[in-house]
């Protein structure tokens, strides 16, 4: 019997490792595919027992979770106002070294020199990636990046919301002793209501779903998804894996957007995917 249920105990092991291993790739495909579905949408147009008695208290922290991630999703619109969109992705990789300090400060994570070196590596990849891994066949060889010093003020201010939202949103859901599915119940109740009311505030003309289209409804869902299987990281695992599963995103990024759109990849996109390679390495690989 102890060897059978040596067995069993590894196999089940086995498969929960499987199973974390898919979810993972599954976001990484899903936050790559993002842009080059944003991009076509332009073309085309189990129950888990409750640990704690459910009260109010459990919900009201969600509600300010909500409201970071709506002000920094509105944030990113008006940002390019003051800024071009290359330079938003170039600059908002910063958003990697807030998450991580506030969440060494605020969660209390030491977080060792290697693992430092592993992040700003994740940070290095993304500003050479975005300033240009891909390349038209029609776009200059520079790039000319342009933005305002109310641009750069937005971005500090997206970097804090984006690393605080974060950073708060794990912490609510590891403190609570509630199952994640209710927990992410309550942070999308209050991010629909706060949504609806930005929409409902906003004289918009037009139908509310008007210019939705099959590539519209993709993206919606997607990101969906990648919403519910971040709250899973963020539960179980933590932030930084979180960033690393942004970073690795960038290969299917690339590869969608040069098989949908005819981009070619350029040196940048190699040191990228060196760096993140390395990254990977020095944060998870190096004991």
């Amino acid at each position: 019997m102890g060897m059978f249920g040596n067995a069993a105990g590894s196999a089940n092991r086995l498969l929960q490792r499987g199973l974390w291993a898919l979810m993972l790739l599954l976001s990484v495909a899903i936050y790559g595919s993002h842009a080059p579905l944003l991009t076509l949408c332009k073309l085309a147009g189990a129950r888990e027992p409750l640990g704690a008695a459910v009260s109010w208290r459990h919900a009201v922290p969600f509600a300010l979770s909500a409201l970071l991630y709506a002000a920094n999703n509105n944030l990113v619109v008006h940002m390019q106002l003051f800024m071009d969109p290359s330079t938003f992705q170039v600059l908002s990789n910063l958003k990697i070294v807030s998450t991580a300090l506030l969440y060494s400060l605020l969660l209390r994570r030491r977080l060792g020199p290697r693992r430092w070196l592993a992040l700003l590596l994740l940070l290095a990849a993304g500003v050479t990636y975005s300033f240009g891994g891909l390349r038209g066949p029609s776009d200059p060889a520079g790039m000319h990046l342009h933005v305002t010093p109310v641009g750069l003020l937005l971005l500090s201010v997206y970097c804090l919301i984006s690393g605080l939202s974060a950073v708060y949103t794990e912490a609510i859901l590891k403190t609570q002793a509630l199952p994640l599915s209710l927990q992410n119940i309550f942070l999308y109740f209050f991010g629909v209501l706060l949504n609806l009311m930005g929409s409902l505030w906003s004289t918009t003309e037009g139908r509310f779903l008007e210019g939705f289209s099959l590539w519209v409804l993709l993206v919606v869902l997607s990101q969906a998804l990648n919403g519910l299987i971040m709250s899973v990281v963020m539960k179980h695992s933590s932030n930084i894996t979180r960033l690393f599963i942004i970073s690795c995103s960038i290969l299917v990024n690339a590869l969608l957007s040069v098989a949908l759109f005819n981009l070619q990849l350029t040196l940048l996109f190699f040191v990228a995917v060196a760096c993140i390679g390395l990254a990977v390495y020095l944060y998870y690989g190096v004991t």
